[in-house]
């Protein structure tokens, strides 16, 4: 019981940081925090949609698609890591409002707590939703990492956001994916083979 209370908590206090980062830094300046981010952006761009609500719409999709490679365990893990995440996005954009922003300290603090969220998340072995669900499956079926999956089907819909909302969005979205993931890696760099492959599942 005590085991999955810490766990509990720990994917609360991941989802609620990354969610943090993203309302109060990113999400703002309309910086996609990743493949799920920039269709979220982009929803909320064209829709008017609450940003939040438009992400966890985006990853119960992409969730429900991988949950048969993720294993029902890390599937309500993640679930409840979403969930939590949209609604701390929805929160902090309301609660915290920074009347003078500069962009350079949004991109890197955004990403900051970005990577360290996802960095807690994926250290209970659950993942943070998005376009990391597409790139576990593929990673399973071609037997690859999946940072090289992650990495392209992100950049295909960053330069789709970029298109339709503006082209800068693309080389920050690009800085900010590079920052998170070295966090990501700081974060993980005890465990790295438990992480990043799906051996937890089976566990």
């Amino acid at each position: 019981m005590n085991d999955l209370l810490q766990k509990v908590c720990f994917i609360f206090a991941g989802g609620a940081i990354q969610g943090f980062g993203m309302g109060v830094f990113l999400f703002p300046n309309d910086i996609p925090s990743g493949g799920a981010g920039g269709l979220a952006v982009l929803f909320h761009f064209l829709t008017a949609i609450d940003v939040g609500m438009a992400l966890w719409i985006v990853n119960f999709s992409l969730l429900l698609v991988g949950m048969k490679y993720l294993g029902n365990k890390s599937a309500a893990g993640t679930l409840f890591a979403i969930t939590i995440t949209s609604i701390s996005i929805s929160f902090f954009e309301e609660a915290i409002h920074i009347p003078v922003r500069i962009l350079w300290f949004d991109l890197l603090a955004g990403s900051i707590f970005l990577g360290l969220g996802i960095g807690i998340l994926l250290r209970q072995g659950v993942s943070n939703g998005g376009i990391g669900v597409i790139a576990l499956i593929i990673s399973y079926k071609q037997h690859i990492l999946p940072g090289k999956p992650l990495f392209w089907i992100n950049c295909s819909i960053f330069m789709i956001t970029s298109f339709v909302i503006s082209w800068q969005i693309f080389i920050f979205a690009l800085i900010s994916q590079w920052i998170s993931t070295r966090i990501v890696d700081i974060v993980c760099s005890l465990n790295v083979y438990y992480t990043y492959t799906l051996d937890w599942k089976r566990k």
